[in-house]
């Protein structure tokens, strides 16, 4: 098919996609309660006794950068449910039996994911400035974080992807999100990384979320993003050119044994 053709088809479904997601509200209220009951429970109980070393102000302004990748890891199980659902109820062979450009399906089911994820971390936003969240950022500092979230969410939708076409149970389907969602915990989200063990000290340095919650930390602070961010975007990009990849070679087997 042709891109003038993709472009239509991956429009239509992306709004097939959405309109579903506005029947169910429950599943971005579900998605947004996990982040929202961590950064609460730790802002409250464990935010007193936490010392970051850090001048950031308000515990909260620490956190909120790695509840907001926790807030994405949580939604895009949506995607793999999403899909999977889709291929047990034959809606897939449905789509090829129609004249639609093939990619436009999955391209549909990450696009929803983007936009659903997007209003979580909204939500999510609000209500960390409700509890003290404070932050000096410009507008072009905003669109930074947000250009960055978006492509971490890209990254881990595609991810979401392959589990989505190949896992044989639904628990199957949605359950690898989770290692995702505690990965922060890993990191310097919640606590400096000098303050680890040296073996866990050296897995948190060396992982993808410690310099994106590093990045985006630095933007709400105005700070200098240093190498942070050109490391956080390798990782981003690196994550979705593999995720891509493997989740169309799983697609085009899945089609092909249709």
């Amino acid at each position: 098919m042709s891109a003038t053709q993709f472009l239509p088809d991956t429009t239509t479904l992306t709004g097939r996609s959405l309109r579903h997601i506005a029947r169910s509200p429950d599943t971005i209220i579900t998605t947004v309660l996990t982040p929202i009951a961590m950064m609460l429970l730790f802002v409250f109980v464990f935010g007193g006794a936490i010392d970051t070393g850090q001048d950031t102000g308000s515990y909260v302004n620490y956190l909120l950068p790695g509840i907001l990748l926790m807030t994405i890891a949580s939604g895009i199980a949506y995607t793999a449910y999403r899909l999977f659902t889709d291929l047990q109820s034959g809606i897939f062979e449905r789509f090829q039996s129609m004249p639609i450009a093939r990619s436009s399906v999955l391209w549909a089911h990450v696009l929803t994911s983007l936009v659903a994820n997007l209003v979580s971390l909204v939500v999510v936003i609000a209500v960390a400035f409700v509890i003290g969240f404070r932050t000096s950022a410009n507008v072009l500092d905003w669109l930074a974080v947000f250009g960055i979230l978006a492509l971490f969410t890209l990254a881990l939708t595609w991810l979401a992807v392959i589990p989505g076409l190949t896992a044989k149970t639904i628990d199957g389907a949605s359950g690898f999100s989770y290692p995702l969602i505690f990965l922060p915990f890993i990191s310097s989200a919640f606590v400096p990384t000098d303050s680890m063990p040296a073996p866990v000290q050296w897995f948190a340095e060396n992982q993808p979320v410690t310099p994106i919650v590093n990045s985006i930390r630095a933007l709400f602070a105005e700070q200098p993003v240093g190498n942070d961010l050109w490391v956080a975007l390798a990782w981003c990009v690196g994550i979705l050119v593999v995720a891509y990849v493997l989740a169309m070679a799983a697609y085009r087997r899945k089609i092909a044994s249709a």
